[in-house]
């Protein structure tokens, strides 16, 4: 800022408070406050100020009075990544009230996940949390047009997934699809049903999403089902959208075992041509491979994969893998559940022979056993003898050390020919699933927290599902720009053709590690998480200035950037 005095014939010259800026490599100014009826000895301290001058007179600290704060850099940062990938456009080409709601809605959703009642309040210009709804022109929003906003945009939605399958997907291309479910408040909504819980929320109602990933993990579709849903019957849907409606001749569908069952690969994607798969192996049928001598521990000896060519799966490819690490874990969590189900036995041992009040009744021993075994998933390791006096157990050693043959193996089955990928890049495909769990984690749990769901109408939770979805599109662009500056590790690809082996657990590379156990950047700067990033971006303040006297019109004027926040901006290639 400086001050500039314009010569005004007659008159006295206009005293002008401006501000120099850049734009398109050019160098503008701006008019923030017309000075010209302070007195010269204000001005002159002013001036004296701004030279960066100490001036001890109070009377310049009453010259001007701070009106209204409001957070401004991480609605910045948000909505200028939003604008950079042209998401606007993809949600409509034309400018409307709708749109700038939803474009509301999804930078609310990444800087302060809340309730739309929550959002209108933060958008209000008397209770505004933010400059968003100024930035936006909606301050004057109120509930009702949100929720109509969320119901134009749900009709957008088929658009929209084309929109960003023509950006992220070609002929051939790699889908990752995946599973997950939330649980919802009330019991209205006609989707709501009881299900298998991925949240640990048992005796709940809740819902199905299935999300449609790039290779990459960039979010391209949303569906919801009922919260019953198997994963398996979600398939169909899925080859739908991505052959008729997004025009793929080929591609490769990656799913886990939950999803591409023997039966969905038999009936729906085998007689589809076109769609080549990768998923895994169901624990039995692994057994069954050491059963017909197709599979032997003696294969890993010398490496941790090895492909099969098995004629009980004809067309396709196997590929087994023994990961140590892998065993260990899952040798320790077996014990783990052994000794806490014996526990819980023990205290029914000693309820069938205590003094008094016993518990007697096979069928009253039965059904206390029968929780206990339901519970921790252990009763094929254990042979059980209940009468109707007395109740025994003990291990079942055989069953154990046949599981724990398994204990590391996972075998990777696929129809995608050697030529388009080897084996250990098909190990390296079936792994990146792990990238859509990572897009299920940051709209559950960290950034954009999906649940709970209050919508009582089955098209509002779907439209609600989108909304994060296109918030989660914009959180991954952001992630991918700001990762030197956050404990993300921007080097994954290097670090994951650095291991020694497919099977091998991923490390983080060096400069990730190094960012982890120093906290600092390379250049020295403090690292963030994703969130505490856009925590410091909020205390960039809008600030509106009022200059006294009254009479001289109020300006804004924006904090100024710490080294930190002007490398987040640098590195999403944004000007504040």
């Amino acid at each position: 800022m400086y001050i500039e005095r314009v010569p005004n014939r007659n008159s006295p010259p206009a005293i002008l408070l401006r501000e120099s800026y850049r734009e398109q490599g050019k160098v503008k100014k701006r008019t923030l406050a017309n000075l010209s009826s302070w007195s010269p000895e204000m001005v002159e301290k002013f001036q004296a100020l701004l030279r960066g001058e100490v001036v001890a007179n109070s009377q310049l600290e009453e010259a001007f009075e701070i009106v209204r704060s409001r957070p401004h850099g991480h609605v910045a940062g948000v909505l200028g990544t939003l604008r950079h990938l042209k998401l606007e456009q993809v949600v409509c080409s034309r400018c409307s009230h709708n749109r700038n709601l939803v474009i509301a809605m999804i930078v609310a959703r990444i800087i302060e996940p809340s309730s739309k009642l929550a959002i209108v309040r933060s958008l209000a210009q008397q209770t505004a949390t933010s400059t968003l709804g100024e930035l936006l022109d909606v301050e004057g929003a109120d509930s009702k047009e949100l929720y109509e906003a969320m119901d134009w945009l749900l009709e957008r939605q088929s658009l929209i997934e084309q929109k960003l399958a023509k950006r992220h997907l070609v002929d051939g291309a790699l889908v990752l699809y995946d599973l997950s479910s939330t649980y919802l408040e009330g019991s209205l909504c006609e989707l709501a049903a009881y299900g298998y819980s991925r949240d640990g929320k048992k005796g709940t109602l809740q819902i199905v999403f299935g999300l449609l990933c790039d290779a990459k993990g960039i979010p391209i579709a949303v569906e919801v089902f009922e919260g019953n849903t198997a994963d398996s019957k979600t398939l169909k849907n899925q080859l739908v959208k991505l052959q008729k409606r997004f025009g793929l001749q080929r591609i490769v569908l990656v799913g886990d075992r939950g999803m591409l069952t023997e039966a969905r690969i038999r009936e729906e994607l085998k007689p589809t041509n076109g769609v080549d798969w990768i998923t895994a192996l169901r624990a039995p049928k692994i057994h069954a491979l050491f059963e017909s001598g197709w599979l032997h521990l003696e294969d890993f000896q010398h490496q941790d994969w090895v492909e099969l060519a098995c004629t009980d799966y004809p067309g396709e490819r196997l590929v087994a893998c023994r990961n140590p690490h892998l065993a260990k874990q899952r040798a320790s969590k077996r014990e783990e559940l052994l000794k806490a189900t014996e526990q819980e036995l023990d205290k029914i041992v000693a309820a069938t022979v205590r003094s008094s009040g016993q518990l007697q009744g096979e069928k009253n021993i039965g059904l206390r056993v029968g929780k206990v075994l339901h519970r921790f998933k252990m009763a094929k390791h254990f042979v059980l003898e209940i009468t109707d006096e007395s109740f025994n157990y003990h291990r079942n050693q055989h069953s154990i050390a046949a599981e724990s043959l398994l204990d590391g193996i996972y075998v990777i089955r696929t129809s995608v020919e050697e030529t388009t990928l080897t084996a250990e890049a098909t190990v390296l495909t079936y792994k990146s699933l792990s990238v859509v769990e990572r897009a299920f984690r940051s709209f559950k749990l960290v950034d954009l927290q999906v649940r709970p769901i209050y919508h009582r109408l089955a098209e509002r939770v779907r439209a609600h599902i989108l909304l994060c979805m296109l918030a989660y599109y914009v959180e991954w662009h952001m992630r991918s720009a700001l990762a030197p500056i956050l404990f993300d590790d921007e080097e994954q690809a290097n670090a994951t053709v650095a291991r020694t082996s497919v099977v091998a657990p991923a490390q983080r590379s060096a400069k990730a590690r190094h960012k982890a156990a120093h906290k600092l950047t390379s250049d020295g700067l403090p690292v963030h998480s994703f969130q505490s990033l856009l925590a410091d971006l909020a205390t960039v303040v809008k600030n509106t200035v009022q200059p006294k006297p009254l009479s001289t019109a109020s300006f804004d004027k924006i904090t100024q950037l710490t080294p930190v926040q002007q490398q987040a901006f640098d590195l999403l290639g944004l000007q504040l």
